[in-house]
């Protein structure tokens, strides 16, 4: 389920020629915004059941250089979530469809007025389990893994 596209803009670009780092974590961060969109917590949304979403983690990995004016697609597999939590796996990739970066992410609602989290009202719980969902024994090679040097 694609959830965003866009373009490397020239002043994504770093002094290496592609995509500097941070502008990866940019897009996704924009792809949670488009995920908040289509569970029915836009602004409006935001403003009637008085939550939000708050990224608590991300592991971001990086596969391929992206270049000024390439296209970007950005697409998302739900891994788990609870009433509160989702735990999101997105993939960017080119126009070709081959995978320049991943991100793992775990995400909750929070209520806007006390800052705390939050259970999703009906309406946005039903959006989430409407997502494309990986079973817990097929999910994607690069989720659930953790930073470390190989010994051995």
């Amino acid at each position: 389920m694609v959830l965003l596209e866009t373009r490397v803009a020239p002043e994504w670009v770093d002094y290496n020629g592609h995509m500097n780092d941070a502008e990866y974590a940019r897009v996704f961060s924009l792809a949670v915004e488009a995920l908040m969109d289509g569970i029915g917590l836009d602004e409006k949304g935001r403003t009637q059941h008085g939550l939000t979403i708050y990224t608590l983690e991300t592991h971001l990995c990086y596969r391929r250089e992206a270049h000024q004016g390439q296209l970007l697609a950005v697409d998302i597999t739900l891994l788990d979530h609870d009433a509160k939590r989702l735990h999101v796996f997105f993939s960017m990739r080119d126009d070709q469809g081959e995978l320049l970066a991943t991100s793992e992410q775990m995400l909750m609602g929070i209520d806007r007025q006390s800052g705390r989290s939050a259970a999703f009202p009906e309406p946005v719980a039903d959006a989430i389990a409407a997502l494309p969902r990986a079973e817990p024994d097929a999910w994607p090679a690069a989720a659930g893994r953790r930073i470390g040097i190989p010994r051995g």
